[in-house]
Formats: structure tokens, C-alpha cells, sequence
């Protein structure tokens, strides 16, 4: 197996990282982010990749500025025909793709052409889409524009899964599909096939204002976002002026209340919606612990009855 250059920052690469390391293909130096700073008083937080690269004594690089001279120098002094990117949050430009004679291959957790962009994993959720899976794509200048060299769809059925079981699962497919698609690349035996671009759709950028919860959508489109939103940047509302984030819920059938009102469920309580009901499953009030909706409600009665704005 050729050795190779692994740039990547979050979470979400590091079953993929498992998945080379498991086959005996650890990359042969790692390129992440630098460290964010901690904030007053507090160490810098260095990316989960540089984590993982420390625990398993692989060298690293945590450049500032990808178009720096002494980068590519360093790059170029190597040997490496490829590299692979996954969830690295910088577009690599031309001057570091010209270094890799195999190009450079990115692990994109979507069905390219659709939701090219940042945040695939939480667009795909709020969409409403019934599928995804993952592309694994030859990297060029233009955002997930590139052509296609593998593409596979989840077997696992999407509807209810939350962001995290997603991306988990979307990472270990990509991992798994790495150790097949890399040998085969390097040997000539893939042609790479050209996006269909007129099908293209792209991600938005994800706030923390995204999260606040408007009880006029529909039930289906607010338990979408309590998905696709947890736990960053959190689904919430307000109630007696404190925050107060819904965690877990669930669409039940509607009932002749205004949105945001507050009504007895079973042993907890829903929140009625512009279309349909949500029933609160998990909660988190401001400054205290998740709980589950009946402990919730047993500490606080008084919500039942309440707007939730």
C-alpha cells in the first residue's frame, strides 16, 4: 500500500482514520487545524484528528495558511501520490492538489450531486430526504465539484435517526469504502465519472438562531429540525424567559390548540404545533441536567398550560 497524507479535523474522520489503521493503511503524516483558542484561562482545544494522530504516533501539521510556500515545500519533498480528505472545513487549493500525482480523494457524506457544501449531514435530515450515503470524489478547486469515483447508498433506512447516529454511520461507510476504492484507484483500475451538475443542490450555513423553535411550522418539520439540530446548535424555546432546549421528540396527532401551547400527554406532555403535535420527550431547562419529559414534568407542573415562544 502507498503511503499517503490524510487532512482532516472533526469527528466525523476519525472511523474513517479506525477503518485505514484496522487494514494495516495508517496515512504516514496527517495534516488538521490548528488548535481553537480556549477562551479565559482555558488550554487551547486542539480537533479530534490531532488527537487521534497523538494516541497512534503519527506525525502531524496544523498549518494556518494551505498556500503557504514551506507547505507544499514539505509536500513536495514526499513521495505521496495521494491524499485523502475528510471533514477537514478548508477548500484545498490548486497548489497543494498539484503536488498529489494521484490527486487527492474526499470523503463527502452525501449522494454527490446533491448537498455539496459544509453541512450534508443535517440538510439531508432537515429535507426530509429518505436517503443519503456517501461519494467518495476526486477533489478540485470548486466545492464538491469534482468527478465521482465510488458513490454508496446506506442500507439503513434514515427516517427517525438522529445527527449523531447518522454521521456515525455515514463515517463508518466511508471508511469501509476507502480500503476498496484506494487500491483500486492507485492501480488505474477506476474512471472517475463527472457530476451531474445541473442537479445539484447545496447546504446553508447552520446558526445558533437556526435552533429556536417557530411551534407555527408543521410537528413534522420542527421534529426534523430537533434531529438534524441536537446537540449543536440545540433546538430550544422559552418559558418564563429561560431557555429551554427540546432534546428528543416525537409527532403525535393533532389537537385544537395554538401553537406553542402546552398540554398533558400520557405521563408527559406535547407542544402543539401550526400542523400536528409534538411530544416532548427529552428536555433540558436552562442551567440544569436533560431529563425525560415525566421527571421533567414532575418537578414542574406548572409548565403544562404554558406558551412555549
Amino acid at each position: 500500500m502507498t503511503s499517503f497524507v490524510f487532512f482532516g479535523t472533526s469527528d466525523f474522520a476519525i472511523p474513517i482514520l479506525d477503518a485505514l489503521e484496522k487494514h494495516g493503511w495508517p496515512p504516514k503524516l496527517i495534516i488538521t487545524t490548528p488548535d481553537k483558542p480556549g477562551g479565559r484561562g482555558l488550554k487551547p482545544k486542539p480537533s479530534p484528528v490531532k488527537i487521534w494522530a497523538e494516541k497512534n504516533n503519527i506525525p502531524y501539521l496544523q498549518p494556518g495558511n494551505l498556500n503557504s510556500p514551506e507547505l507544499r515545500l514539505i509536500l513536495s519533498k514526499t513521495e505521496f501520490l495521494t491524499a485523502i480528505v475528510a471533514s477537514y472545513g478548508k477548500i484545498i487549493p490548486q497548489v497543494i492538489l498539484d503536488v498529489f500525482p494521484k490527486g487527492i480523494l474526499n470523503v463527502h457524506p452525501s449522494l454527490l450531486p446533491s448537498w455539496r457544501g459544509a453541512d450534508p449531514i443535517r440538510s439531508v435530515i432537515l429535507a426530509g430526504d429518505k436517503k443519503t450515503g456517501v461519494t467518495i470524489m476526486l477533489i478540485d478547486e470548486k466545492m464538491d465539484h469534482g468527478p465521482i469515483l465510488a458513490q454508496q447508498e446506506l442500507a439503513d433506512s434514515i427516517y427517525n435517526m438522529s445527527y449523531s447516529v447518522l454521521k456515525l454511520k455515514l463515517a463508518e461507510l466511508g471508511g469501509k469504502m476507502l480500503v476498496e476504492i484506494i487500491p483500486k484507484w492507485l492501480a488505474g483500475e477506476i474512471t472517475p465519472k463527472k457530476q451531474n451538475r445541473s442537479k445539484a443542490t447545496y447546504t446553508k450555513k447552520i446558526t445558533k438562531e437556526d435552533g429556536h423553535i417557530n411551534w407555527n411550522e408543521s410537528a413534522e418539520t420542527i421534529e426534523r429540525k430537533i434531529r438534524a439540530l441536537n446537540p449543536w446548535p440545540g433546538t430550544f424555546a422559552f418559558w418564563n424567559q429561560k431557555r429551554i432546549k427540546i432534546l428528543e421528540g416525537e409527532v403525535v396527532g393533532s389537537e385544537n390548540k395554538n401553537p406553542g401551547n402546552i398540554f398533558k400527554h400520557n405521563l408527559g406532555f406535547a407542544v402543539a404545533c401550526g400542523e400536528g403535535t409534538i411530544l416532548v420527550k427529552t428536555i433540558q431547562l436552562e442551567g440544569k441536567k436533560p431529563q425525560d419529559a415525566k421527571d421533567f414534568l414532575n418537578g414542574y407542573p406548572d409548565i403544562v398550560g404554558a406558551v412555549l415562544n
